[in-house]
């Protein structure tokens, strides 16, 4: 995370600066449109950069290699297995062939300027921005962490340290969670009164004072669960303490009540129109197939949340099987090749594979760009729910595991509009009407009751996770699997395009790092992956 040049991007930013170098003075104006570094300009506006940078996903906004956008139906997806490309030509590479990460920087550098505009402008009054900073600084450091292991953290943020040093992951993680934490408290102190639901002015997802305070924390038991290969080892993080000071004290740390507390970004016709309209995909619609990893799951046990993501198999149709019979829904396997898979699944009228649902997410309303999807959750209540249950099935927290279970089950269900005894249209590939289905949640959540506090449960509690992080909550899916192992993904086959055919467990670091902080960087890959810097290495947060 190299801040070169930091003075002049943080002219840059603000606004486009003219910067004047000509040998006669008065060959060039000064803009009387462009702020300069010393202007004034509203925190709300830097606000506003953030928040939609934490919906792009990090160094997509200002291009850096490596990065990907965290949006519905985006690469991220593919590799995490819901939906998979049958001809890449139209919709992307089904290959796990990353190799370098982005940085989040443009995260970093916009949060450290809406601080030095914030303390300008409000001093030493509690605001929301100086709160906010620390939620953010801690979400961009432990997007990188997470990806590529230890990181710059500590001397980051220097203009006048173009090399900073590497962090250990763990002091990495200990030090956002104290942020995290200050963020909490800073945001305490406007959440009583009318400031708890004032709604923050530039944020994109349009969130009160107290919601924030609830997203932050339920972030915080993210981070803290993401821990838990480290939480018996590293006693001085207190990972488990910490997670039920959190659960265990809801004045101090508010949690999300509800979905209406989600983190979400909302889609409109204007400036933000659903990814597959934004990328003219709707066309090719035959090129995208659902994945066997999400759909033998949601088949296995008759969830009603197949109809939401998936059409029949035209095959299965054919072979005379109803539209309303789990049966009919079939995956495609990812590790298979492309050719394979395009002969077997992008044939509409003869697939042997599901498409994903048409009148949910390719349909408009009339001539404008509106879908009938559900929004993008970022941080949202199901995963809090399922985070919890996980916590109470490894004995962090007591309580009763299966209601939190049942609650994020019940809530993912909620995000979809899906209830008991409703009647939902199933289409094919075209968004022509089958006929209707009866959802039948209570039969489901028969068939998932909760097994116990046991290996089982916990299993139980990833994949039903897994099937609530669909199309939202950026890269947690992967993360889940890679921590966990559930559910199992599928790799072993040409499909996947690594060298072994296997899934790689991390990005190298960014290219910047070993161009320009090269001793830092050798140190740590030294230290960390013997010399190497390796997609298939170990990093301290998985061990």
């Amino acid at each position: 995370m190299k801040l070169r040049s930091f003075k002049l991007f943080a002219i840059v930013i603000i606004a486009a600066t003219v910067v004047i170098s000509g040998c006669q003075k008065g060959d060039l104006l000064s803009n009387p449109n462009a702020a300069s570094s010393s202007s004034t300009v509203p925190a709300s506006l830097l606000l506003n950069h953030i928040t939609y940078n934490i919906y792009t996903g990090g160094g997509v906004t200002d291009g850096r290699p490596g990065a990907y956008t965290e949006a519905p139906w985006e690469q991220l997806f593919i590799w995490s297995q819901y939906n998979l490309s049958n001809y890449p030509y139209y919709r992307g590479n089904n290959f796990y062939t990353w190799s370098s990460s982005a940085t989040n920087y443009d995260m970093l550098r916009y949060t450290i300027l809406m601080e030095q505009q914030a303390t300008s402008q409000f001093g030493t009054t509690p605001n929301s921005y100086l709160a906010l900073a620390k939620f953010f600084r801690a979400y961009s450091f432990i997007w990188l962490t997470q990806r590529v292991g230890d990181i710059p953290m500590s001397q980051a943020g220097d203009p006048n340290n173009l090399t900073p040093v590497y962090d250990k992951q763990h002091d990495v993680y200990k030090n956002c969670l104290a942020l995290l934490d200050t963020a909490n408290t800073m945001l305490g102190k406007l959440t009583s009164g009318v400031a708890a639901n004032t709604v923050v002015s530039g944020d994109v997802f349009g969130m009160t004072n107290l919601q924030w305070q609830k997203v932050i924390n339920a972030y915080k038991l993210r981070v803290l669960i993401s821990l838990s290969k480290r939480a018996a080892d590293n006693t001085d993080l207190n990972i488990p303490a910490q997670f039920a000071t959190i659960v265990n004290n809801p004045t101090q740390y508010p949690l999300l009540t509800g979905n209406n507390d989600n983190m979400v970004f909302k889609y409109n016709t204007a400036y933000n129109p659903y990814p597959i309209w934004l990328h003219g995909n709707q066309p090719y619609s035959q090129y995208s197939n659902i994945c066997n990893t999400i759909l033998n799951i949601d088949t296995l046990y008759h969830d009603p949340r197949t109809f939401i993501h998936a059409t029949p198999s035209p095959a299965q149709i054919t072979a005379g099987r109803s539209f309303s019979d789990f049966s009919a829904y079939v995956g495609a396997d990812i590790s298979n090749s492309v050719s394979f898979l395009q002969s077997n699944g992008a044939t509409p009228a003869t697939s042997n594979y599901s498409y994903a649902n048409f009148n949910r997410y390719y349909t408009a309303s009339g001539a404008t760009v509106i879908t009938t999807a559900e929004p993008y959750i970022i941080i949202g209540y199901p995963e809090m729910c399922f985070n919890i249950a996980e916590a109470m099935n490894r004995g962090w927290i007591s309580g009763t595991t299966a209601t939190w279970y049942v609650k994020g089950i019940n809530a993912s269900m909620a995000v979809y509009g899906l209830t008991q005894g409703q009647s939902y249209t199933v289409g094919n590939i075209a968004g022509v009407p089958y006929g209707q289905v009866t959802i039948d949640i209570n039969t489901f959540l028969n068939n998932v009751a909760y097994a116990g506090d046991n290996a089982t449960g916990l299993n139980q509690i990833l994949t039903q996770k897994y099937v609530a992080f669909w199309q939202n909550s950026g890269w947690e899916a992967f993360y889940n699997w890679r921590r966990t192992g559930v559910p199992s993904f599928s790799q072993g086959g040409v499909g996947i395009g690594t060298a072994n055919n296997m899934i790689p467990i991390r990005w190298q670091y960014p290219t910047d790092e070993a161009n320009f902080n090269t001793t830092n960087y050798q140190s740590a890959i030294q230290s960390q992956y013997g010399g190497t810097d390796d997609l298939n290495g170990k990093m301290w947060l998985i061990k």
